[in-house]
């Protein structure tokens, strides 16, 4: 059955043009979650050999950057740079051909196989998170990301890193993915702003009471919701969850 899959996408690629199996991948992700929307600005991290560029392109029609080491054939309309995705100096190349911030980062990086399991796993991770510190820094606020990774030991860890920076965080195996294959995408939307994090540790006053009678204390001009307290009480509280323009945190 994973043959037939494979030769069916491959197939399709063919007859449509399309660089690689892969860019179904992306097709599907986007079909379910809607992280690219028209006009948007987007990056493709790992981005040879161009077929997630060119579902990109379809998509936004906006501004196009597609990052790599290796050759990618030019593509109408997207930009391509030779460049390391590890690399602090490669965000500021990517914000000079943008003209600003991207509302989508995407990477369907993978690190160069040894097969051995637990090696190539870290290896992806690693990857996964240098496309995370990218994301992080060439995003506007409540932007978009979406990256692949290895299943394994380390997965948890780097999905709960995820969720500290974006509001809503899934993974997700599309369709289009072979059946045998430990890959999946971490589905990750809406960069958070504010100057907390979930889990952060915080001594705060609560400035005003919600109309659900919980305290309410600002911190840097961002609200955090703190069950259960009273106006005026000084307070060291835990973050527990984060959203776009608000938080919530318990009384320690």
């Amino acid at each position: 059955m994973a043959r037939d899959q494979k030769d069916h996408y491959y197939r399709r690629a063919k007859e449509e043009g399309y660089r690689a199996r892969s860019a179904y991948k992306l097709q599907q992700i986007n079909q379910k979650f809607h992280l690219i929307k028209r006009g948007d600005a987007v990056v493709d991290l790992g981005a040879a050999p161009g077929g997630w560029l060119q579902i990109v392109r379809k998509l936004s029609c906006g501004k196009v950057v597609g990052v790599d080491l290796e050759d990618i054939e030019p593509i109408s309309g997207v930009i391509i740079l030779k460049a390391d995705l590890t690399k602090n100096s490669t965000i500021d190349l990517v914000r000079e051909s943008l003209e600003g911030k991207a509302d989508v980062v995407i990477s369907d990086a993978a690190p160069n196989l040894t097969g051995a399991w637990d090696l190539d796993h870290a290896r992806s991770i690693d990857l996964a998170r240098s496309a995370l510190g990218m994301a992080i820094s060439l995003l506007k606020p409540r932007g978009n990301f979406l990256v692949k990774v290895f299943q394994g030991d380390m997965f948890a860890d780097f999905i709960s890193d995820v969720h500290k920076e974006f509001s809503n965080v899934k993974a997700y195996s599309p369709p289009a993915s072979r059946k045998e294959s430990a890959e999946t995408y971490v589905v990750a939307k809406k960069l958070l702003s504010g100057p907390v994090r979930k889990g952060d540790i915080r001594e705060v006053t609560i400035d005003a009471i919600g109309k659900s009678g919980d305290g309410i204390a600002m911190i840097e001009g961002f609200a955090v919701i703190v069950k259960g307290a009273n106006l005026g009480e000084k307070l060291k509280i835990r973050v527990n969850s984060v959203k776009s323009n608000f938080a919530f945190a318990d009384i320690i």
